[in-house]
């Protein structure tokens, strides 16, 4: 196929594709999504060989977020079950944090519902930073609060912080559709607040909220433009108790098409598979590695995820290896120049950075049941009855209910 030829060249060369070739993507029948998959995995092995980046989330603080977000758990007015507590002490977060590391992860993302950190909550998470990197020094900590105030980004990064997580979501068009509360240019404001303090931005999307085509490309290329390090790729999972939770758009297939085309656009930059990917990918998300080359081990913020062990047994098993602690993740123009998508020029890149979940406007992850051991398994989740295709797979959404703010253990 011509299109998928001139896509793998142009990424290898970190050059754009079109508006129209990256709408192509998203167009293209099953009979061609192995091709595609087999293309965009070019591009993916050309930049990140067979490594898979590991990150954790502990949720510092959970629920009663004063944000509408329509596709949040933790939003005003959600009815969802979620876990609700303050904030955790350090000691806490830390003790959550070394159970992902231990698991394999090599990046911890610290996030809390709400609007924006105070002052004094920033106060807080420095010190949570503090405690985990005295544990764990070679640890990377993302933190993800929300909409940042001037100065709150240069003392995250004064605390030791590597990265700030803030996703676009969905596009500037459609923005207002699913929040009210804040803006579009809020969400770039903070990201751009994290680039100009020095640390890695981290910024994404969802997918699955009942979007255009367009509105997909329109995302991923103002990602581009914003040039972060990371681009989670979340999948909506339609909790109960939030207005979304009737919006099932997604199948194996089309998230497929999603990744690849993200890669496509930001060849060089950390595409992670983040929530959702247990729920709308199912038994296809060994494919999915072969597109993108970063997970979330375990559980996200409010849900649950796959077992640890599960996550740790596909990535072998579709013969990817994790990646360690002393291997760089970027690129190394990326590491040197900041930058790289060929799209500003010798030093552009490739989007915003964030991490997927949280800090109030966040999405939730999703969970998988059935074929996972007891121990790592869907909590709440009802048992899975035949799959039929095209049926919505509310069997695969469990609430969180180990981990942080709890006294069971993790799932990592």
């Amino acid at each position: 196929m011509d299109l998928l030829n001139t896509l793998v060249d142009k990424g290898l060369r970190r050059e754009s594709p079109t508006r129209e070739e990256a709408l192509a993507v998203l167009a293209t029948s099953d009979d061609d999504l192995l091709d595609v998959v087999a293309a965009a995995g070019k591009v993916r092995r050309h930049w990140f060989g067979r490594r898979v980046k590991l990150n954790y989330l502990v949720n510092l603080k959970s629920g009663l977020c004063p944000e509408d977000c329509s596709y949040c758990s933790q939003r005003l007015g959600s009815k969802a079950e979620i876990l609700k507590y303050t904030w955790l002490k350090p000691d806490q977060a830390s003790q959550a944090a070394a159970a992902g590391v231990a698991g394999g992860a090599k990046r911890v993302c610290l996030v809390a519902s709400g609007r924006g950190p105070t002052d004094r909550d920033v106060d807080r998470v420095s010190d949570t930073i503090k405690a985990i990197k005295e544990q764990n020094e070679a640890v990377e900590v993302c933190a993800c609060l929300g909409l940042l105030s001037d100065g709150q980004a240069e003392r995250l990064r004064e605390a030791g912080a590597d990265a700030y997580n803030h996703n676009l979501n969905t596009s500037e068009a459609t923005y207002g559709d699913i929040t009210t509360t804040h803006t579009y240019a809020d969400r770039v404001d903070t990201v751009n607040k994290a680039h100009a303090a020095g640390l890695s931005a981290c910024s994404g999307l969802i997918a699955g909220m009942g979007e255009s085509d367009e509105d997909l490309v329109d995302v991923v290329f103002s990602l581009r433009e914003l040039d972060p390090d990371s681009v989670p790729v979340n999948f909506l999972i339609p909790m109960e108790g939030t207005p979304l939770a009737k919006e099932w758009h997604l199948t194996p297939q089309r998230c497929l098409r999603i990744l690849a085309m993200t890669r496509f656009v930001c060849p060089d930059v950390e595409v992670r598979i983040a929530g959702g990917r247990e729920v709308h990918l199912r038994t296809m998300q060994p494919l999915a590695l072969h597109l993108a080359n970063s997970i979330f081990l375990g559980d996200y913020l409010t849900s649950e995820g796959q077992a640890g062990r599960a996550d740790l047994e596909m990535i072998a098993d579709a013969g990817f290896e994790v990646e360690g602690a002393g291997e760089v993740t970027l690129p190394e123009h990326r590491v040197a120049g900041r930058g790289g998508c060929g799209s500003h020029g010798e030093g552009g890149g490739c989007g915003s950075h964030g991490e997927s979940e949280g800090c109030g406007s966040s999405h939730e992850g999703g969970s998988v049941c059935g074929s996972v051991p007891a121990e790592g398994g869907c909590g709440s989740a009802s048992p899975a009855g035949p799959a039929v295709a095209g049926e919505p797979r509310t069997d695969l959404v469990a609430v969180r209910r180990r981990g942080a703010g709890t006294d069971l253990a993790p799932n990592a």
